[in-house]
């Protein structure tokens, strides 16, 4: 077997209670993973999720959530064993593409509608007492 490792961050411009909710659907997981079977291991709520993961590799997957600014950054980590076909540099390449497309399509739904240097609805409500 060979070692996948991989970690990754995102800045998304939303509390991590948001971030949490839109990551919580284990039919998401599936969209995002077809071929990995994920176990709950540890719910973290506003700060992250970690699995255990079966299926095309097998190991462990975080989401861990760190507040920063008006948002969080969206730290991915996979760390996992290989057993396939292919060659792990490309089954390390497929594992990065994945996470970064779910981070972006995370950000994409809690940022829509929401310029570039704009400050965020959550922030702009609460500095007006909304």
């Amino acid at each position: 077997m060979s070692s996948i490792q991989v970690a990754d961050q995102t800045f998304v411009a939303a509390p991590g209670e948001r971030v949490a909710q839109a990551f919580a659907s284990p039919e998401r997981w599936r969209r995002w993973w077809p071929d990995l079977n994920l176990t709950i291991t540890e719910d973290r709520g506003a700060k992250g999720i970690r699995w255990a993961v079966r299926g095309g590799v097998v190991g462990t997957m975080e989401l861990w959530l760190e507040p920063a600014l008006d948002g969080v950054i969206v730290h991915y980590f996979l760390h996992a064993e290989f057993a396939g076909s292919g060659g792990v540099a490309a089954q390390q390449h497929t594992r990065r593409v994945a996470g970064r497309a779910m981070t972006f399509q995370l950000k994409r739904e809690l940022e829509a509608g929401r310029s570039a240097g704009e400050v965020p609805s959550h922030v702009a409500s609460s500095s007006t007492g909304e």
